[in-house]
């Protein structure tokens, strides 16, 4: 099948450019051994806990609410959330990328799930983040990817259709949602390299 040349690139954040880790935010206050009991705990789930704050609940209120369900576990949250900088790491091949398709003129965009409190402390450690037209960060806008409505507020927010644009993600779930509203989509993996799968689709990488 011929593809067209996509318009537009659209970026996952985490764990395409930015490598995110919650152990060693953990482990920075608790030690290692305790960040493993937290991460991988029966009796707490960190993900879903975590996505509740990309959907925009202010961290205070989920530390306190964390410290009354599992007191056991507010001072691991209390790390994660102090020490977060220490979660991030940037991913030098795909920001590459990213930056040879901004030095080609490709329009780029950014589609992350991530609270709108801990944002800012990336936007001040990646620089790359300014080579974006347009980052739209869930935590602000209070809906996250897979939902439906996170890729129709995108279309409106790039005044571009979807269907001009390619997505990559490194979560499956995402991938799906967003080939299902008209998106191209490339599903990231250690075995997938993102120029390859760009160049095949005619971008300048």
């Amino acid at each position: 099948m011929t593809r067209t040349t996509p318009a537009a690139v659209v970026f996952d954040l985490g764990n395409v450019l930015i490598g995110w880790d919650p152990h060693p935010a953990v482990a920075a206050a608790m030690g290692p051994d305790e960040a493993t009991r937290f991460m991988s705990a029966d009796d707490f789930d960190f993900s879903a806990y975590n996505h509740e704050q990309d959907l925009g609940r202010p961290w205070d209120e989920a530390e306190a609410a964390l410290s009354r369900s599992h007191p056991h576990w507010h001072e691991h949250a209390i790390a994660y959330r102090t020490h977060f900088d220490l979660s991030l790491s940037e991913l030098e091949d795909n920001v590459a990328v990213l930056r040879d398709l901004h030095g080609a003129g490709v329009r780029l965009h950014a589609l992350t799930n991530w609270s709108q409190e801990l944002f800012p402390r990336a936007l001040e450690r990646f620089d790359f983040l300014q080579l974006f037209e347009t980052i739209v960060v869930s935590g602000e806008e209070r809906v996250a990817k897979p939902d439906a409505q996170v890729f129709a507020l995108l279309e409106r927010r790039i005044g571009q259709p979807l269907t001009d644009c390619v997505f990559i993600d490194d979560n499956p779930k995402n991938v799906e949602a967003a080939r299902a509203a008209g998106l191209d989509a490339v599903h990231l993996t250690e075995q997938v390299s993102l120029r390859a799968e760009l160049r095949a689709r005619g971008l300048p990488v």
